[in-house]
């Protein structure tokens, strides 16, 4: 089997506290991802698309997962969800919604926006790092990810239309 590559999570959550325990347990999971987070989907957008704050790719790269809370302020999980699935940039990154919620209705309508997962937060640190250990064998070990590609901005879709074949 190969030896697992460090892959760039962006964690999109609200709740600091949710961020650093991620983030410990990521490292007590012996997991060596770079995690980068964002506090609103608003936010997410603008990393993604390097807008904003985020216009610099060497602070903001690509990253190979997205870990999404559903319940965040300006825009949810939910609408960056639906906006990142139907970007033609975006769209083959994969997205484990990670949230408190376990409304039927949530993880329905997140699989209908196409998620790739859908995990409930775990309440307590050591299932939190069991968590983060599934994760990474499963998404850093065992799936086979898109090669990192270029990113793209719309502007640079657009010029190369319009540019001669």
């Amino acid at each position: 089997m190969l030896k697992p590559q460090p892959i760039v999570i962006l964690m999109a959550d609200d709740d600091e506290d949710d961020i650093l325990l991620t983030q410990k347990a990521l490292q007590k999971g012996k997991l060596l991802n770079t995690l980068y987070s964002v506090k609103d989907g608003e936010e997410l957008l603008d990393y993604l698309l390097l807008r904003g704050d985020f216009t610099d790719p060497t602070s903001a790269p690509r990253p190979g997962i997205i870990l999404l809370d559903l319940n965040m302020p300006k825009k949810d999980g939910r609408e960056a969800l639906r906006e990142i699935k139907a970007h033609a940039d975006l769209q083959d990154i994969p997205i484990v919604v990670f949230t408190t919620s376990k409304a039927e209705e949530d993880i329905y309508r997140s699989y209908k926006l196409g998620v790739n997962s859908f995990i409930t937060k775990p309440v307590t640190f050591e299932n939190m790092i069991e968590v983060m250990r599934a994760l990474g064998k499963y998404w850093f070990e065992i799936v086979t990810l898109p090669a990192e590609n270029k990113r793209g901005t719309h502007a640079d879709a657009l010029s190369n239309e319009n540019s001669p074949h």
